[in-house]
């Protein structure tokens, strides 16, 4: 019996050791910025060996790679965010104004996680390009996730009529960026209520019939 509960104790030590981690990198890079924090700064803040670090992640880009994959998915479980309950219940919604109402509000939970160590990435990029080929190029996967969203929500009934799925994933894509979102949020101060039901509001009028987004007041 002990001989069982022996790894999982193992296992659960190294899962916390893991967000430790994590969350001191995500403190320093944010604060500091990527080029100005190293390991040994973020070993101090999460109270382990600098070892530790290059143990479990590799190097620093290895440990900000997994920062941003784990901060975009709300945590360190292997689910892609097509697979994610609030996605996949979102696109089940019954009409497309529901679904807008779902996915707009999923989204944004993303985006508060999201929009500080986006600008973190920006300027690691900026200053280390092989940061950049961590992430591949060919394709886009927020492009993906949006475009899945758009392919539902064109087949919902209240969606615009002749609504090209293209032209619905550009609008979700580009309306629900992070970059729009620090503008509104970081920069002028916006509450996250209010960005919201602006989103909502401004994706229902572009996405959905007159009568389905007349309903969302």
């Amino acid at each position: 019996m002990s001989d069982v509960k022996r790894p999982n104790k193992r296992a659960q030590k190294a899962k916390e050791t893991r967000k430790r981690i994590l969350a001191a990198a995500l403190e320093l890079f944010v604060r500091d910025g990527y080029g100005a924090t190293n390991l040994q700064d973020v070993a101090d803040k999460a109270g382990v060996a600098v070892q530790t670090i290059y143990f479990v992640f590799g190097n620093k880009r290895a440990l900000l790679k997994e920062l941003v994959d784990v901060t975009i998915a709300g945590d360190d479980e292997p689910v892609a965010t097509m697979d994610r309950p609030w996605y996949v219940a979102a696109l089940a919604a019954d009409t497309a104004q529901d679904l807008v109402s779902a996915y707009v509000a999923g989204t944004t939970s993303v985006l508060e996680r999201v929009a500080p160590i986006g600008r973190v990435l920006e300027a690691a990029v900026a200053s280390d390009p092989e940061v950049a080929a961590l992430w591949p190029h060919d394709v886009d996967p927020r492009h993906v996730v949006q475009q899945g969203a758009a392919k539902a929500l064109v087949g919902k009934p209240g969606a615009r009529a002749e609504m090209p799925v293209e032209e619905a994933a550009d609008l979700l894509y580009c309306l629900l960026s992070p970059e729009l979102y620090l503008l509104f949020v970081h920069e002028r101060g916006w509450t996250r209520e209010r960005w919201e039901r602006w989103a909502c509001q401004t994706l229902s009028a572009q996405l959905c019939s007159d009568q389905g987004s007349a309903t969302q007041g």
